[in-house]
């Protein structure tokens, strides 16, 4: 069967990797996703991967803690690097080929994000760990998944949450909530409905780069968004 997607990057949140855990890494979480990943490749789907760091340290919430938020959003950055190699790891554990590119430079554990070299990595079927944000402060990994989406050219942004799909208000807090399948980059904004900081989502609006906002911890369903299946709110247009 043709595939919808054929290079996709994947957005993951560092507090999805807690789990059920208030801190830190869940191995049983760690270990779905990695699987969830080999249904991609599996199909030979060129597959990027964003990872945050809110799991270990988030550099908003420094400034409280008295740290100076330039200092803090670095601390953030080191975070995504420690889930990057956690999820390299597992990977590799399951026969996967993977590179971690980190946006700062640390040579002993990460390459130097080269566009060029990345997107070869890609097309020899390696799985793409970016990490380190984009390398700056005052930008949230959501800005470096649409920042890095956009620079390997990729099909799609594959936005995992907790949740199926973009609803109207919080539906974990208001049951009567309204699901989209489907909705503008327009209708987003002008209803705030709040699916990536707005950096992120305006640079994707920019170059029509489509953003599917799903449940990444229901089995099967990156393997079934990729397949062409309507799965979580498809946001495009």
């Amino acid at each position: 069967m043709a595939l919808k997607y054929k290079r996709v990057l994947l957005k993951l949140s560092g507090e999805s990797l807690m789990g059920d855990q208030g801190f830190g890494i869940s191995p049983e979480r760690l270990q779905h996703y990695a699987e969830e990943i080999k249904t991609l490749t599996d199909k030979q789907v060129e597959v990027a991967v964003v990872i945050g760091g809110g799991n270990i340290f988030r550099g908003l919430q420094a400034s409280a803690s008295g740290i100076e938020r330039v200092q803090g959003d670095y601390m953030g950055m080191m975070a995504t690097v420690i889930n990057g190699m956690a999820l390299q790891s597992t990977l590799e554990g399951l026969g996967i080929y993977t590179r971690l590119v980190s946006a700062i430079e640390m040579k002993q554990i990460a390459e130097p994000y080269i566009r060029r070299r990345a997107i070869r990595h890609l097309e020899k079927k390696r799985v793409v760990i970016f990490s380190a944000g984009t390398g700056s402060p005052y930008f949230t990994t959501d800005s470096a998944a649409a920042l890095r989406a956009n620079e390997i050219s990729a099909d799609v942004i594959l936005k995992g949450t907790r949740v199926d799909g973009i609803y109207s208000a919080d539906p974990e807090k208001f049951p009567d909530a309204e699901r989209f399948d489907r909705v503008s980059f327009t209708k987003v904004i002008s209803q705030n409905l709040g699916v990536m900081d707005m950096t992120a989502f305006t640079l994707c609006q920019e170059n029509n780069l489509p953003i599917v906002v799903f449940d990444v911890n229901e089995k099967g369903n990156m393997e079934r968004i990729v397949s062409g299946e309507a799965v979580g709110t498809l946001v495009e247009g």
